[in-house]
């Protein structure tokens, strides 16, 4: 009996103990995305002189049709990410280029309804992606062989001749690839 009060203090007391208060995560470029927790002293902060460039491969689409495409929150995120640490928005060169699963986030409204039978939750993150200067493509390879009418599409995206010559073209040109 007295083993199992010493495990029942021990479990409630590391409970506690591992319960830390941090704030809340900060979301001002694009709201709909994961905010971002300032870590004090961070190992790797973010650095306001730094200029960021990123690649995001967005593949996978969104586990339910009211849900974000990973890599639009991913973006987002990191947008967000850089503004709470004072990063100017400038110094964040991201492109995001859309194929296979994913295309079904880029659907206009309409047709995002027709197929899922709610709004588009993925047209707000797209436009305030490209307010803040992020290139957004879609791949004109997978679009022809699926059939897919650029028109169904929102016109805030643009279309590529591949998804993979963005992705070579980009990271040949110092952008991290970062795939969701």
């Amino acid at each position: 009996m007295r083993l199992v009060i010493v495990l029942a203090v021990l479990i409630a007391v590391s409970g506690t103990a591992a319960r830390a208060q941090w704030p809340k995560p900060v979301a001002a470029v694009v709201p709909q995305a994961d905010g971002y927790v300032v870590i004090p002293h961070a190992a790797v902060p973010p650095q306001k002189s730094r200029v960021y460039r990123a690649i995001f491969d967005a593949s996978r689409g969104a586990e339910r049709p009211g849900e974000l495409v990973p890599a639009l929150n991913m973006a987002g995120s990191e947008l967000n990410a850089l503004a709470a640490a004072g990063v100017p928005g400038k110094n964040a060169k991201f492109a995001v280029v859309f194929h296979g699963a994913a295309i079904d986030g880029i659907l206009d409204d309409a047709h995002y309804r027709a197929k899922f039978g709610v709004a588009n939750p993925n047209l707000a993150v797209i436009a305030a992606l490209k307010r803040s200067g992020t290139e957004l493509f879609v791949c004109g390879q997978n679009l022809a062989f699926a059939g897919i009418d650029p028109k169904s599409l929102t016109p805030d995206v643009a279309v590529a001749s591949d998804a993979l010559i963005v992705l070579m073209t980009y990271q040949a040109d110092g952008y991290a690839l970062l795939g969701f």
